[in-house]
């Protein structure tokens, strides 16, 4: 029978029980693990020159070079051990190769730390004899813990989203799980291994095997660490947005200035580009290909995008898309709104008979139409004009993130600064056109802003955006 594996890698940190899970594998026929190959600083141990005819320098030049190397010399299926400050040329050639088998191995964090800390003051990273074991109280960094917690937490999740992507599933296995021999058969048997073993390999012992207030000089200040930090993230924002992508046909550049404006949409466009048009004749349409040519030809370019309020942002997007009768009114979304979502909008534009108080009302059924959008809830699209200005960010960082990110009741000085930047005179600020039928400031109150703080909160959360007024 055809093997499904070319080689496998098995992801883990620094005190997770990764020497004893490799010393067992390499127990099965068939199965060789080569260490921390791609380990920057070593190659398998700190002592080893080369393998398999290739040095430190010709892996870092050329990491597959070992791979490939590793894959024509072992009798059967080679692997090795990988942390996340390893080779990040290797986590891509892997993570997406579903002729590599993946093994995730985890510890309870805690105690990971605890044991590396142990592991620096006594520089013993490894038990062969019991006799030999180091005993030593450490003091631990609450701060330093901290980090360590979410740079781990974020490699797994980068391993997860990568396999989820690729469909791929891997083998999962604790540190505890390590000392259990059928699970490690049958992680044999996943990696394609065809028979079992009866015992444990010998080469290491466990360390530090004591409770962790034995451990610890400072057990009370791990206690509270560990009690402060958000597993859970039971703080986090829900995100149901689909993914944007940049759009870059709408960017804008000015003129022969060395300038370019990445839109928010429903930000105050029509003044950025006014003003815009003072330092030349304005160009978009860009591909990405183009964008990057002109960047070349530009040399010190600038880039800026500019934040709105979110309640300024989504009453102007309500009165310019569904208030007026004019080519960016989104006729059939209005339709909708008035029939699905009762949202009090005129049968006609305009209508005599809508007043403010009309007015009030529809933009708050329009805010609880775009919180239910945002949260995956209607069958209609989330439109670019009231995604949350955060997702169309991080939409730009997969092109090209702006060099600043003004706020709209800054952008007169953030304008000046990029004038001067540039080397250019400031040109006037053209005033920004009211809000039409009626301004915000017209109906403008506490509900209002609860209501949109309820459908932004990553807005408000990631900008720090507080009351409109």
């Amino acid at each position: 029978m055809a093997r499904k594996f070319d080689y496998f890698i098995i992801f883990a940190e620094m005190r997770t029980g990764s020497n004893f899970l490799e010393s067992n594998v390499d127990q099965f026929e068939g199965l060789k693990c080569y260490g921390e190959a791609f380990n920057p600083y070593f190659m398998v141990t700190p002592k080893t020159k080369d393998l398999f005819g290739v040095t430190v320098k010709m892996r870092d030049a050329d990491p597959m070079l070992l791979l490939e190397r590793m894959k024509e010399n072992t009798s059967g299926i080679p692997g090795f051990r990988f942390f996340h400050d390893h080779d990040p040329r290797v986590f891509d050639a892997a993570i997406d190769d579903p002729r590599c088998a993946k093994v995730v191995l985890t510890r309870n964090v805690v105690d990971a730390y605890v044991s590396r800390k142990i592991a620096w003051a006594t520089d013993q990273w490894a038990l062969n004899n019991v006799k030999d074991a180091k005993k030593q109280k450490v003091t631990i960094d609450p701060e330093e813990f901290e980090r360590l917690v979410y740079r781990l937490k974020g490699f797994q999740l980068k391993v997860k989203d990568r396999l989820q992507r690729t469909g791929q599933t891997a083998f999962h296995i604790d540190y505890d799980e390590t000392q259990d021999l059928d699970v490690l058969n049958g992680l044999g048997r996943f990696l394609g291994a065809d028979h079992e073993i009866t015992e444990f390999a010998g080469k290491y012992k466990k360390q530090n095997p004591e409770p962790l207030s034995e451990k610890v000089r400072n057990y009370d200040d791990l206690v509270q660490a560990a009690a402060d930090i958000d597993l859970f993230d039971l703080g986090r924002v829900p995100s149901f947005e689909p993914q944007r992508t940049p759009v870059v046909p709408t960017y804008v550049s000015a003129g022969d200035a060395p300038l370019i404006y990445l839109p928010v949409r429903g930000g105050p466009e029509d003044r950025v580009r006014s003003w815009m048009t003072s330092l030349g004749e304005v160009g978009d349409g860009f591909t990405q290909k183009t964008l990057r040519q002109w960047k070349r030809r530009h040399k010190g370019h600038r880039s800026f995008t500019v934040l709105r309020h979110p309640v300024a942002r989504l009453h102007a997007v309500f009165c310019k898309h569904f208030l007026q009768d004019g080519p960016e009114t989104y006729w059939e979304i209005r339709n909708v709104l008035r029939s699905t979502y009762d949202v009090p909008l005129p049968e006609q534009i305009p209508d005599k008979t809508y007043d403010r108080r009309t007015h009030h009302a529809a933009f708050l059924g329009f805010v609880d139409f775009v919180k239910t959008n945002l949260t995956g809830q209607t069958g209609i699209r989330v439109d670019a004009t009231w995604a949350t200005q955060s997702s169309v960010i991080q939409g730009f960082g997969q092109f090209m993130l702006p060099d600043h990110i003004m706020r709209e009741d800054q952008l007169e000085g953030g304008l000046a600064n990029i004038a001067r930047e540039i080397g250019v005179d400031m040109p006037p600020l053209p005033a920004q056109a009211p809000d039409a039928p009626y301004a915000l400031a017209d109906i403008y109150d506490k509900t209002i802003e609860a209501a949109v703080r309820s459908a932004y909160q990553r807005d408000y959360m990631m900008f720090g955006f507080g009351p409109w007024a």
